[in-house]
């Protein structure tokens, strides 16, 4: 039998997890200890006995042998939160390929110290009378202070104050307190104030009455559950159909069973009104988990967790790293949401690795979305995740008529304008009547790009491999790193003044309807005006309140927002995803439209969508207009079946990394001959898709290399990337060179 060595971590915060220790593991142990495991090793030159966890298992020792020491056994006790957080780490190196220290780096929730907020609470311990008695007594002794808070506390619902409250006993030290509760007349309690960025809501008692369709589901949900099985369902419900009720009766029944929750949401913009409607029904039984909260407001919401106090996680994918104890249930919403994949290693997709969590926590997970990606819904109709339909919109809301307009009809007729006809002539409509309009661009900035009309040069960022976007207030911006230039009209090749913008963005948009409809309250939701804290909240509250007529926007205002007065939805240019480099491109188009399509009409009024397109007669656009997503499905099927695209097929993308043009190249081309090399007597090979420059094939000053690998069984792909890195990580033709693998990717490179 060969020796073992095991990589251990003692220390488990997100500031340690780099300082690993390396152990032999004894023969006996072998075939028990697995990364995860908590073990008792020898620590120090005292060899005192310490708990680590085994991170990694290698044959190859770091240091000669006989200075390595050994285990001393596996910890007894139960699976920990540590143990379950490496495995889960040990699932993102495996499956997406990334160092083990990047996989526990995403994991591991952040443990910094940030000072808890608490309050002082004074409970009287006296009866009224011997309170009365004693006040008296004090009165004639002239203890102003003493008094003052002996008179609050009788007079306090529940005999009880707060120090802070700003009155003159606030200044009573703690060492008086004690005296005073040494001798019976009151009790000090400090209680932990947390920051609570949801102050402002409120819990309600009534609830909403479920039609059949979703009883249907939580029944089917509550006897799987009931009987100790856990599957895994998609709930497929046309907009506005009730799935976030549906997820609040699922929820509801998880928690009667003591288990806490997870519900994931794809955008922060939507983390306002999903909270609200979640802590109507639970209360403060909700902890809130995203990146523009303050380090004190997530310290308290993991402090909560962690406690036991908050019961329901709600947040993006991190959200799925938080520490709860005793998960009972996943509730993904907006499955297909492309923001549920992570730009930066390990690159993993939040719906596989919820699948995976689930599975280790014996759990449930819940995929809900109006328009499925294509994998869900194929796994839903194969079996393997139990279907769900809801077609019918609650209450009395019907789904809303929709029209697709021609632009080149409308060019062809003279108008050149950012709205057609139809669309102008609604949205007069809608103002007259005071209903409220929704317009999506998914294209932020003034114009897409700008370049000179003589020479035709495109400025462009001089750290990225793509093109400025103009903004009103004069600058060209890069939206990748950053870059910011002032806007001039001569051009730096050929030095004539003729560089101007072109193409469609949101702030031209705003600039067009302030033109075309004075009257009109336009707010403008984009990155670039969500950027401040809260920013987001802000607008949306602003907007149902009925302080804007027309709330414009990216694809943040298309999710899962929910305003009753909106009964127009002007989708300006369908086009902008359709002809985008991207297999998915279809679907992400098709998505996006009805998704937008799905906020109009969700009150009693008819809803009305335009669709402006070039592409009037494009599967993607014909189906988005009658939203039938099955149809969709099965074009959408037919095609990736013959181009083997997932999920019947699967890809492998090796992204190379480097401030060097050639030294990346020469890379791929290395990388290129080994795998050519490694597939020689495969029968069945994998196949690589034209190696060469990356879509952006700049970025930062970083330039990118990318290989693209195909093949039906993914274990293959998975294993031609475990027996790459290792070389790709160690060997010296690869230093200087950033190598990151994706699996299945969602986003283009």
């Amino acid at each position: 039998m060969t020796e073992k060595y095991a990589d251990i971590i003692i220390d488990i915060s997100h500031e340690a997890l780099d300082k690993v220790f390396q152990y032999r593991v004894p023969f006996s142990l072998q075939e028990k200890i697995v990364p995860g495991s908590r073990v008792v090793i020898p620590f120090g030159r005292g060899n005192q006995e310490r708990e680590g966890y085994v991170i990694s298992l290698t044959d190859q020792p770091d240091y000669p042998p006989e200075r390595i020491k050994e285990i001393l056994e596996i910890s007894p006790g139960a699976v920990t939160m540590e143990t379950r957080m490496i495995e889960l780490a040990t699932f993102l190196k495996y499956r997406y390929g990334s160092s083990m220290y990047q996989a526990l780096k995403t994991v591991m929730p952040v443990k910094r110290k940030i000072r808890t907020r608490t309050k002082r609470y004074l409970t009287l311990s006296l009866s009224e009378e011997e309170a009365g008695n004693l006040l008296e007594v004090w009165k004639k002794r002239h203890y102003r202070v003493r008094c003052a808070l002996l008179e609050n506390l009788i007079q306090a619902p529940d005999h009880t104050v707060c120090q802070e409250d700003g009155r003159d006993y606030s200044r009573l030290s703690r060492k008086e307190l004690a005296r005073l509760e040494d001798q019976g007349i009151l009790k000090v309690r400090d209680r932990v104030q947390y920051r609570n960025p949801f102050s402002t809501f409120a819990r309600k008692e009534d609830r909403v009455v479920l039609n059949e369709e979703q009883r249907a589901a939580a029944r089917e949900f509550a006897g799987d559950y009931s009987a100790g099985i856990r599957k895994n369902y998609l709930l497929y419900g046309v907009t506005g159909s009730g799935k976030t009720e549906v997820y609040m009766e699922l929820i509801s029944q998880v928690l009667g069973l003591g288990k806490q929750v997870i519900v994931l949401i794809p955008e922060i913009s939507l983390t306002f009104q999903t909270v609200r409607r979640f802590y109507e029904r639970f209360g403060e039984q909700i902890a809130v988990i995203h990146s523009r909260m303050s380090l004190g407001e997530k310290s308290d919401s993991y402090v909560r967790i962690e406690r036991g106090e908050a019961n329901i996680v709600i947040g993006p994918r991190s959200a799925l790293f938080a520490p709860v104890k005793d998960l009972g249930l996943i509730v993904m919403d907006e499955e297909h949401d492309g923001a549920y994949k992570s730009d930066s290693s390990p690159k993993y997709h939040a719906r596989d690795v919820a699948v995976y969590l689930a599975g280790k926590c014996n759990a449930s997970v819940v995929f809900g979305s109006a328009t499925p990606s294509v994998e869900t819904y194929t796994k839903a109709l194969e079996g393997e995740y139990t279907l769900w339909v809801l077609k019918k919109r609650g209450g009395n809301a019907v789904l809303p008529r929709v029209t697709i307009v021609d632009l080149k009809g409308e060019f062809r007729s003279g108008n050149h304008s950012i709205f057609s006809g139809t669309l102008t002539e609604k949205i007069r409509e809608r103002l007259e009547r005071k209903e409220q309009i929704m317009l999506f661009l998914n294209r932020r900035g003034y114009a897409g790009f700008v370049s000179c009309r003589a020479c035709g040069t495109v400025m462009k960022c001089p750290h990225c491999d793509v093109s400025l976007t103009y903004h009103r207030d004069g600058s060209l911006r890069c939206h990748y790193c950053g870059f910011s230039t002032l806007y001039s009209r001569k051009c730096p090749v050929c030095g004539l003044p003729h560089v101007a913008a072109f193409g469609l963005g949101t702030e031209k948009v705003e600039a067009a309807l302030a033109s075309a409809f004075p009257g009109a309250r336009v707010l403008r939701m984009d990155m670039d005006t969500t950027r401040a804290k809260n920013a987001h909240r802000d607008i949306l509250a602003a907007f149902s309140g009925g302080e804007a007529d027309i709330l414009l926007g990216t694809q943040m205002i298309v999710k899962g927002h929910d305003y009753p007065n909106v009964t127009l939805v002007g989708i300006l240019a369908a086009d902008l995803s359709l002809n985008a480099q991207d297999f998915r491109s279809g679907e992400k188009t098709f998505q996006l439209l009805c998704q937008a399509a799905g906020r109009a009409g969700r009150g009693d009024k008819q809803g009305e969508v335009i669709i402006q397109t070039y592409s009037p007669d494009h599967y993607a656009v014909v189906n988005a207009a009658d939203q039938s997503y099955e149809n969709f499905y099965e074009e959408e099927a037919c095609y990736r079946r013959l181009m083997g695209y997932p999920p019947w097929c699967h890809i492998l993308v090796i992204l190379v990394q480097s401030g060097e043009e050639n030294q990346a190249a020469l890379a791929v081309q290395r990388i290129q001959r080994m795998i050519a090399q490694s597939q020689k007597e495969a029968e069945n090979p994998v196949k690589i898709l034209n190696p060469g420059k990356a879509a952006l094939a700049k970025l930062k000053d970083t330039y990118r290399q990318v290989i693209y690998l195909k093949h039906r069984d993914e274990e293959t792909l998975l294993d031609l990337k475990e027996r790459l890195q290792p070389v790709l990580d160690t060997h010296p033709l690869f230093a200087g060179v950033n190598v990151q693998f994706d699996f299945d990717p969602v986003h283009n490179y």
